[in-house]
């Protein structure tokens, strides 16, 4: 069996023997000056590409991170606001207590609730008024700052 396998291996390498020797001779053989300038031309554009690549990236990152700012200061001012709104009604919630619990006359008690139930509406009315306002003044705004920061980043890019 080895003699047999010997002879197989000895077949195999006399019918690759050619590219055996293609490879050999190829190790020793010459770049031509044309070809070696046409690859460090290549290498030279796509490194200016990748820094190009790099370049808007960061650009793309600073807008989004602007708009990430922007957005965690009005999500603070939206909190804060809330905040005093909330304040707001319990104060008036307990003043209307004290003036309910000064009605000397259930006539007067129900004129007191009915005033307290209109004014909180009234306001009710005018916060969502102005939230409304706000918030698509935000929207415009905030549609306005992307539109304008991708516009700078792709066209500076490009």
């Amino acid at each position: 069996m080895t003699i047999e396998t010997n002879s197989v291996f000895d077949g195999v390498k006399e019918a690759f023997a050619p590219v055996t020797e293609a490879f050999k001779n190829l190790q020793n053989a010459e770049v031509p000056e044309a070809a070696r300038e046409f690859v460090k031309r290549a290498a030279n554009t796509a490194k200016e590409r990748v820094a190009e690549a790099y370049a808007g990236s960061e650009k793309v990152t600073a807008v989004i991170e602007s708009a990430v700012a922007e957005s965690v200061s009005e999500a603070t001012k939206i909190g804060r606001n809330i905040q005093q709104a909330i304040y707001q009604d319990t104060e008036a919630f307990f003043a209307g207590i004290d003036k309910l619990a000064s009605a000397r006359t259930f006539n007067e008690a129900v004129q007191i609730q009915s005033d307290l139930a209109r004014a909180s509406g009234e306001t009710f009315l005018s916060r969502a008024k102005s939230t409304g306002e706000y918030f698509g003044k935000l929207v415009a705004s905030g549609a306005k700052t992307v539109q304008d920061n991708f516009a700078k980043a792709y066209n500076k890019t490009a």
